[in-house]
């Protein structure tokens, strides 16, 4: 159970593994049935056919220009180099696409709608491309070709993920794995009926591709967004307030306001990118990119230049070899359904291993002398690399919220093919002039090995990202038990916050609470991290787990700039002054918040310069003319000019005169007296605890003591060992030396 007024500490054990069993995760091992998991979705197979049909539509029309590569690049006079770089940025208009297509469905779910426009826009780049005349006119088709792909990259597996069951996912995306494999059977099958036996050249062939994925584009026609979160993210909600004693989880879907801030494109994908299992899972993707362009294009030319394969031969190849890759997945899928019920990590070990595998593979593969085993080789790694595809996407997938996840799989085609697959094709895509094509399809292996062990490196990470993904999870549930219940949230909660610097960890844990009115005061050592428990509230920094929330509202991924019309102001001491202007335009330039209202504007510096007569005084003088007190007042001048609802000053008294200090701190107390929170950042004892209510103590990153400021006047220990370094014995604040070296 929750206390009210208490920081939630996170879930309990009984409670996160319930979490873990509606995330997918735990349990029972064994697995039901598919077709039961498709009653129990309440839509059956149409939505996973639907989809089906819009990658084969996908998978037609990009393959067509695939397969018929080389006739295209002799009939519009393009060398193979020029065509992998058109190919290149197909696959960069792929990833920038993905951007607007996860933002466009962040707040409305109409990522069933945009999948199927999609398919129809493909139908139509067929009829384009049939007028193609030159290698712009190409380059045009493949950019819009690609634009739609990103539709594929950033909205169907997250979609799929909110249609089925936790308890079949893996088998759901290794069928449209599946279908994605089944498109690479069609499309070249579809290319050899059209090109060689009917016949046609190779824009009479795109004629008759526009016709199959119109058709496709017609079976989905019909699909629908369930909804976010309905079969995961929802459930482990209810598990959690059941398991917390918190209420029930139903205010957000009954439309209750959710305590969070409404997290703009951008803070979603910095927050993704903190998420430890993300970057590595990210790097892999785009180290693998990297021989992604490359291997596609040499793998034309050298079946055709090593073995004569005409179009027909490719088509053929192709289809064979991705054949393997369905067997491969319905061979996979229900094993790999219960490594991630049981272990999550071990999944990602399994698919590291086996993206190893398919990428060795490609080199006798490559070397071979015999047509027979060359096929063969070439069918294994395309199997290899086809069942790594699902298990990596439900790893990830499972651990960021429901909402997320198209921004998810939205940076993984970008670190793929904007990142990876553009730098593969700039640095690799001349290896067939100096290796021969054999040659360069053996060094593009090279990458996708390092992405094997970039990606195995993600299992040390993820089942602490599960449990964090869990712990916040279960906070948001703890605060609407709190709105539930009409308790009042204090003004900053700092939960349990983890910061670092790069490599080194400076926050571990941290909590702090200040209430609406309270001054509270943050004490410790230089390098304690009190300046960085400010950085963290005031979103100059970002913590690495916890969550920080302010007037009841979860603000923890919102940009800086987001969070001063909130009102959270920081001030650091003697530092937010531009020298080179003069006092009046620094305090112009603080005013910059409040936008266009001229009389608010005026009316915030008449404050701050009736506070700091001093500064009204000098209101002409550069700032860097002014002294250190002048200058201190400058800097806290803006908390008059913008009134915000709680201060953040750090250092106010740092290296100043006594007076000095003395004015500071009654401006301080005027501000409190009109309604401002206050946490004030200090290393002298006497400053701050001549203020603040309450106060806490930070040691090498953590909480070592909180509660009224008299009682850390003492608590000799304290004060004793962290500013006298073991001196004698403090009885009051004034007793203590009231300046620690920095």
């Amino acid at each position: 159970m929750t206390v009210p007024g208490e920081p939630f500490t996170g879930a309990t054990s009984s409670a996160r593994d319930r979490a873990r069993d509606a995330l997918g995760v735990g349990g029972d091992a064994e697995i039901p049935p598919l077709r039961t998991v498709m009653r129990e979705s309440g839509v059956g197979w149409y939505p996973l056919v639907a989809i089906g049909a819009l990658v084969l539509a996908s998978e037609i029309f990009g393959f067509a220009v695939v397969v018929l590569g080389p006739e295209i690049s002799r009939s519009l006079g393009i060398s193979a180099s020029a065509l992998a770089g058109i190919l290149s940025v197909k696959l960069l208009a792929v990833s920038l696409a993905t951007l607007p297509l996860a933002a466009a469905v962040q707040s409305h779910p109409r990522r069933a709608s945009l999948s199927v426009a999609a398919a129809f826009g493909w139908a139509a780049l067929a009829l384009v491309t049939v007028t193609v005349v030159g290698p712009w006119g190409l380059a045009l088709v493949l950019v819009l070709d690609g634009a739609a792909t990103g539709t594929v990259r950033a909205l169907h597996q997250p979609l799929l993920l909110d249609t089925y069951p936790v308890s079949g996912r893996m088998r759901v995306l290794a069928s449209y794995q599946a279908a994605t494999t089944a498109g690479s059977v069609a499309a070249p099958l579809a290319v050899a009926a059209l090109a060689s036996w009917a016949d046609l050249t190779w824009r009479g062939t795109m004629l008759g591709i526009s016709g199959l994925v119109l058709a496709a584009a017609l079976v989905a026609s019909r699909l629908r967004d369930p909804g976010v979160g309905r079969w995961d993210t929802d459930r482990a909600r209810d598990a959690l307030a059941d398991g917390t004693g918190i209420g029930t989880a139903t205010d957000t879907r009954l439309g209750m306001s959710s305590p969070t801030a409404e997290l703009r494109f951008g803070e979603v994908v910095r927050r993704l990118l903190m998420i430890p299992t993300i970057r590595r899972a990210l790097a892999a993707q785009a180290v693998f990119g990297l021989m992604l362009v490359p291997y596609t294009t040499f793998l034309l030319f050298f079946l055709e230049e090593r073995w004569r394969f005409g179009p027909t031969a490719r088509a053929v190849f192709f289809a064979l070899t991705s054949l393997g890759g369905v067997a491969a997945l319905r061979w996979f899928a229900p094993i790999g359904e219960r490594l991630f019920r049981r272990d999550p990590a071990q999944l990602i070990r399994v698919a590291a291993g086996v993206l190893a595998g398919s990428v060795l593979v490609v080199v006798p593969a490559a070397l071979s002398p015999f047509v027979v085993p060359m096929v063969i080789l070439f069918a294994t790694s395309t199997a290899l690399s086809t069942v790594m595809g699902p298990a990596v996407s439900l790893a990830v997938l499972s651990i960021v919220p429901a909402r997320f996840r198209p921004h998810l799989a939205a940076l993984a085609g970008i670190y793929l093919a904007g990142i990876g697959g553009v730098a593969g094709a700039l640095l690799l895509g001349s290896l067939d002039r100096r290796f021969g094509v054999a040659g360069a399809l053996v060094g593009v292996v090279v990458p996708g090995v390092i992405g094997a062990l970039v990606l195995r490196s993600a299992s040390r990470t993820i089942d602490d990202d599960l449990d964090r993904m869990i712990d916040e999870l279960a906070d948001e549930e703890a605060q609407a038990a709190d709105r539930r219940a009409g308790r009042t949230s204090p003004l900053l909660e700092v939960h349990h916050v983890d910061h670092s610097y790069g490599q080194v960890q400076v926050l571990f844990g941290v909590d702090l609470r200040v209430e609406h009115g309270e001054i509270v005061a943050l004490l410790g050592t230089n390098g304690a991290g009190k300046s960085t428990v400010l950085r963290v509230v005031s979103g100059l920094g970002l913590p690495s787990r916890g969550t920080v929330r302010f007037d009841g509202r979860d603000i923890t991924w919102l940009d800086a700039e987001r969070r001063v019309p909130l009102g959270i102001l920081q001030v650091a001491g003697g530092r937010a002054a531009y020298g080179d202007m003069s006092v009046l335009d620094n305090l112009l330039v603080q005013a910059h918040s409040l936008g266009g209202d001229t009389r608010a504007v005026t009316a915030g510096v008449d404050r701050a310069l009736a506070a700091f007569p001093r500064l009204d005084e000098r209101r002409h003088q550069l700032a860097s003319t002014l002294s250190g007190g002048e200058r201190q007042m400058l800097a806290l001048s803006k908390a008059f000019v913008l009134r915000p609802k709680l201060l953040l000053v750090d250092e106010l008294s740092l290296g100043l005169a006594p007076k000095v200090v003395g004015e500071l701190l009654e401006a301080v107390r005027r501000l409190h007296a009109d309604g401002v929170s206050v946490v004030l950042v200090e290393q002298s004892v006497n400053v701050a605890l001549s203020v603040a209510h309450r106060a806490y103590f930070l040691e090498r990153g953590r909480v070592q003591f909180e509660g009224p400021a008299s009682d850390l006047a003492g608590r000799t220990d304290l004060l004793r060992s962290v500013f006298l370094g073991g001196s004698a014995p403090v009885d009051r604040p004034s007793d203590a030396s009231t300046e620690a070296p920095r």
